[in-house]
């Protein structure tokens, strides 16, 4: 599959809140199917210099779209600035294609050797067996599990904590 990865623009508000909203997506994310296209816009405008977004854009019969949003969020706190958070969604569609693993490892680079940090962290639902597979395989642990930690398909659902650690530095 052909797609490039890339920074965020404000153009990709409208397909960042199609993959926010739509089934496959949303229930592994704290999206909610009645998001405005705005919240999206006002995402990207507010970005600051601590917040990292890259899309994997693909080409769909001459319309360029985004499919995949990966974000690292580096801390503020001077005490904490050797840490960040991830968070990742795929497009249903294009689930499985290789675009999850190469927007985490696009972030990977970036924090390891551009931004020297030590430590990301991510949640993934307990159920969400796939993600948990593919953050293990790039070297994140569960270090826990937050109960109860968020609404998913009208149940509470655990989250798993999980960081990956960079020591190298």
């Amino acid at each position: 599959m052909d797609f490039i990865i890339r920074p965020v623009k404000l153009e990709d508000a409208p397909s960042i809140n199609e993959m926010r909203r739509m089934d496959g997506v949303r229930e592994n994310t704290l999206g909610i199917f009645s998001e405005r296209v705005t919240r999206s816009e006002d995402f990207i405008k507010g970005l600051s210099e601590y917040e990292h977004l890259l899309v994997a854009e693909v080409d769909e019969n001459g319309v360029k779209k985004a499919v995949g949003l990966a974000g690292l969020h580096t801390n503020r706190n001077p005490r904490l600035r050797h840490s960040a958070s991830v968070g990742i969604m795929v497009h249903a569609d294009y689930q499985g294609k290789g675009i999850g693993t190469a927007l985490l490892k696009k972030l990977i680079d970036l924090a390891d050797n551009w931004l020297m940090l030590v430590r990301l962290e991510l949640t993934a639902f307990v159920e969400n067996e796939g993600a948990v597979k593919l953050y293990k395989s790039l070297g994140f642990e569960i270090e826990g599990t937050k109960k109860y930690a968020a609404i998913r398909n009208g149940k509470y659902a655990d989250e798993y904590l999980m960081a990956r650690y960079n020591l190298r530095v």
